[in-house]
């Protein structure tokens, strides 16, 4: 979700995925000019609402939408989701393997050939450090229920869930240092996912010789023999920090954070088919054909201008002045009629596997139950649906799942169960009787960039001083919310997850104690339980049924409040060919290298 980051919450079963497919829709306003034909090559200019900060969103803070598509263009991996939500292996980057079901064992082997753009082989170096930093092996870090550390130490600060990864033992190395066997404890039942997956923030992510470098190590393989040599963290028994797998952490932490073009090409590497050229700070990016890219499909297009425009006005303005031929906004009430009063455009439009929500730190104001309760009770969300999204999406209600989406089969039963019902209207009176004459200071993080956030943010403030809080705003432009996520500066905040669509690896990464994700020190033992086994559990009913019940328990926590799925409109110039709805994180950019300018 982010998570934006923040990627990734909400999960289905194959059912549930087949069913998300068939819900999305393409809206066509305009026909293709009639013999046409697409000639190769050319530049052309995506608007998107988010500002590039990072170079790895596999981190905790650089796990934002923007950053990932930009990483999905730059990088290749051994699979990926397209628009019907199916897993589609790129065999030209390399190949995974099932070689046993009983202990589950997985070989993934990267194909000769395949380079980072400084010439540097990708192989098992560089997986054996993505597995490192996904896996969370060697931390032993003990902290309270809010999230206070008590001991020992957390190395790489990875946004995703470690659930899966934490299942396998060191990686056993093979084929001339091209391929890595990972050997499962116990089933994983989303193991096509778990490691190396393009849609998930780019493949294997950073480069085991530059991080190596950075960390002050001899090279690429001083780094993996560290990994391999060092004993797994055991929380109950820390051991002293290895000060070189800290200096490796600490670079792969921060190091490939920027809003500008660093001097050091090698904090931005690319092995797939572009390359980030230039970075107009604040305002635009560019990408340039990688020409030595040969391991997977070749894109059409010779060079991509990212512009960061966070009004959707703006967007829609420039998509009509020809200075943009692709956007992806946040829409508000007027985006659809001007878009369609443009004419020669095509709208993109579907149910987002994203969804934007209110959630509460478990600390200094709320660590009290009954407060959190009381603030809750104060937020009007079928207001803010109808001030919001309903102006796009007539219908729409607010969201009554912290797990599942409107369109996942198990939504309407989790719904029932959890109970959301509570919380269906604000009841001020009750919020006052819980707060006993206290008015407790409330600073709340939003993108205040964003409309839909803006928006929910007002209501929710004119609301919660009524009943006796005193509001404070704590909101941030669209560059700079996101890192502020976690760090202990607010009380509550609005934002987003997003999803793939397949799996369930979301939910732990957000809700289970201690996790990357877990930005609001939420703690239940009993949900950690569920989780634990909702990651190994194979059939389909059964993880709804533990989805639900964990549903029930953040609810039951007064962790926050869902607000409402986001609808999906995005739009392209009729001259460009081959854009597609996708309703998952990655968006429009799924199959990026089929786009194609029509002459």
């Amino acid at each position: 979700m982010r998570l934006n980051r923040l990627t990734k919450l909400c999960a289905a079963g194959a059912a549930t995925v087949l069913a998300l497919g068939a819900c999305t829709a393409e809206q066509r306003t305009a026909e293709e000019t009639p013999g046409s034909a697409p000639t190769p090559g050319g530049v052309i200019a995506v608007a998107e609402a988010g500002v590039v900060d990072s170079f790895n969103p596999q981190s905790t803070a650089g796990n934002t939408d923007i950053n990932r598509k930009l990483a999905y263009a730059t990088h290749s991996g051994f699979n990926y989701i397209d628009n019907n939500l199916d897993i589609v292996p790129l065999e030209d980057f390399g190949s995974y393997e099932r070689v046993s079901e009983d202990p589950l064992t997985v070989k993934y082997t990267v194909n000769e050939g395949v380079a980072w753009s400084d010439g540097a082989p990708v192989g098992a170096d560089d997986m054996m450090l993505a597995w490192a930093a996904a896996s969370g092996r060697f931390d032993d870090e003990l902290t309270t229920v809010d999230g206070a550390v008590l001991s020992g130490t957390r190395y790489f600060d990875y946004a995703g869930s470690t659930e899966a990864l934490s299942l396998t033992d060191v990686p056993e190395i093979g084929d001339d240092n091209r391929s890595i066997t990972l050997t499962y404890s116990q089933p994983y039942a989303d193991w096509e996912l778990a490691f190396g997956s393009l849609t998930d923030s780019g493949g294997i992510g950073v480069p085991a010789h530059i991080v190596a470098k950075g960390a002050g190590l001899g090279d690429e393989k001083a780094l993996t023999e560290l990994i391999r040599e060092t004993p797994a963290g055991n929380p109950l028994d820390p051991a002293p920090v290895d000060p070189e797998l800290r200096a490796a952490a600490d670079y792969w932490n921060t190091a490939f954070s920027a809003r500008t073009l660093p001097e050091d090409p090698a904090l931005y590497l690319s092995n797939g088919p572009f390359i980030v050229e230039d970075i107009n700070p604040g305002e635009s990016l560019t990408l340039a054909r990688n020409e030595d890219y040969r391991w997977g499909p070749a894109p059409s297009l010779d060079e991509i201008t990212i512009r960061f425009l966070a009004d959707p006005a703006e967007q829609v303005a420039a998509l009509q002045d020809g200075s943009v031929d692709i956007i992806a906004p946040q829409p508000d009430s007027r985006t659809l009629p001007d878009l369609e009063a443009l004419g020669n455009v095509d709208l993109h439009q579907g149910n987002q596997l994203a969804y934007d929500h209110l959630d509460l730190n478990f600390s200094g104001v709320f660590a009290d139950r009954s407060v959190r309760e009381a603030f809750l009770k104060t937020v009007p969300r079928q207001e803010i649906v109808e001030a919001t999204v309903q102006q796009l999406q007539p219908g729409a209600r607010p969201l009554d799942s912290e797990v599942f989406l409107t369109d996942q089969a198990a939504y309407e039963q989790a719904a029932a169960a959890n109970g959301s019902r509570e919380f269906a209207e604000a009841d001020l009176e009750r919020a006052r009787q819980l707060l006993d004459g206290d008015t407790p200071a409330v600073r709340i993080l939003y993108d205040r960039d964003n409309a839909y956030r803006a928006e929910a943010f007002r209501l929710i403030r004119q609301a919660a001083s009524e009943a006796g809080f005193e509001v404070v705003d704590g909101g941030l432009p669209a560059g700079e919310w996101a890192g502020r996520l976690g760090s202990g500066t607010y009380d509550a905040a609005i934002f987003g997850w997003t999803a793939t669509g397949v799996g369930v690896a979301g939910v732990p990464q957000v809700f289970r104690t201690g996790a990357a994700s877990n930005y609001s020190g939420f703690s239940s033992p009993e949900a950690d339980g569920l989780m634990a086994e909702l990651a190994t559990e194979t059939d389909t009913q059964r993880r709804d049924e533990l989805q639900i019940e964990i549903d029930r328990l953040i609810w039951d926590a007064r962790y926050g409040l869902p607000l409402f799925q986001l609808p999906g409109l995005q739009a392209s110039a009729d001259t460009i060919e081959h854009v597609e709805y996708m309703p998952n994180a990655t968006g429009l950019w799924w199959n990026f290298w089929e786009w194609n300018i029509l002459r």
